[in-house]
């Protein structure tokens, strides 16, 4: 049984029986909130799916592209999760499960995956398709631009928030191949908060 999150631009939570492929899910696109949704939404999904939580036997999480804050709080709530369990995460790359849908969908040839990067910014990841794995192929990226200056491809899908089920179907494929998503997050900016230096205490 799978439980899968990704908080790259809303908070997304889904879960699968891979064999018997039921599925739950939640889905909010506010892009703020995690900290205060993630919670809840996996307690949802699980009530959903009449499951508890030591019946889970994959763990996976979206590891972006996305803005630093909200991607970690997923990243975060999915290993505490895995730990919990005494399982390992299956990391993802979010842009996958936008591009997975659209492929599963009908969809063919070239695409682009574009997201809200904020500050009039977007991530983008180019795809060719599908592999013998069923596992989207990437062509280029991911990468930040101007959201005007995005590169040309002869299909795009801009701002499509990712679905729970396809999520979770990605993850599925993933660990049914043996392989995984990038080792670390994907901010691809830095942090829009910094440590400042420490000062010294004047008497």
């Amino acid at each position: 049984m799978i439980l899968a999150m990704d908080t790259s631009g809303g908070t997304v939570v889904g879960w699968r029986d891979a064999t018997s492929g039921r599925t739950a899910g939640y889905l909010s696109e506010n892009p703020r909130g995690h900290a205060e949704t993630i919670g809840p939404a996996i307690a949802q999904v699980l009530h959903e799916a009449e499951v508890t939580p030591q019946q889970i036997s994959v763990v996976a999480v979206g590891m972006g592209p996305g803005p630093f804050t909200g991607l970690r709080i997923g990243i975060a709530a999915a290993r505490a999760f895995a730990l919990g369990r005494g399982v390992s995460v299956t990391a993802l790359a979010s842009h996958d499960a936008i591009a997975l849908a659209w492929y599963l969908a009908g969809g063919e040839g070239e695409l682009l995956v574009a997201t809200d990067a904020r500050r009039r910014e977007r991530f983008w990841t180019r795809y060719s398709g599908l592999d013998a794995d069923g596992l989207p192929v990437v062509v280029a990226g991911p990468a930040l631009a101007p959201a005007t200056e995005l590169p040309a491809a002869a299909h795009a899908v801009v701002d499509e928030p990712i679905s729970p089920d396809t999520l979770t179907e990605l993850a599925r494929r993933a660990v049914a191949a043996g392989r995984v998503g990038p080792a670390q997050p994907v901010y691809l900016r830095s942090p829009d908060v910094t440590l400042s230096p420490a000062k010294g205490v004047t008497g």
